[in-house]
């Protein structure tokens, strides 16, 4: 083999090594944006999670008070009614002591 076959297997050499070098260096590339494209939608699916998850404990929160807040309505219009009809039975004795007191 000849000085210029040596020279020439080298620089084949060198080529084929860059050129693995280039293709290594382009996958990975190639990963890192893939592993950061899939931390960007896990953050996302994460964050959509989380706020899935809040709105369920608002609307879990929302549905109990309203329960509470109608608990306490019904017993404030039963409140008003036991008034109401106190007034109406009242309301022939106070007319009663009321011409007692013009009369006497």
């Amino acid at each position: 083999m000849g000085r210029e076959d040596i020279l020439r297997t080298i620089k084949d050499a060198e080529a084929d090594a860059s050129a693995t070098l280039a293709k290594a260096e382009s996958e990975s590339s190639g990963i890192v944006s893939k592993a950061r494209a899939e931390a960007a939608q896990s953050v996302a699916d994460g964050r959509a999670q989380a706020q899935a998850d809040a709105q369920k404990m608002i609307d879990d929160a929302r549905k109990a008070a309203q329960k509470d807040a109608d608990k306490v309505s019904k017993k404030g219009d039963k409140s008003i009614k036991a008034i109401h009809s106190d007034g109406e039975a009242n309301r022939v004795k106070a007319v009663g002591v009321v011409l007692d007191a013009f009369r006497a």
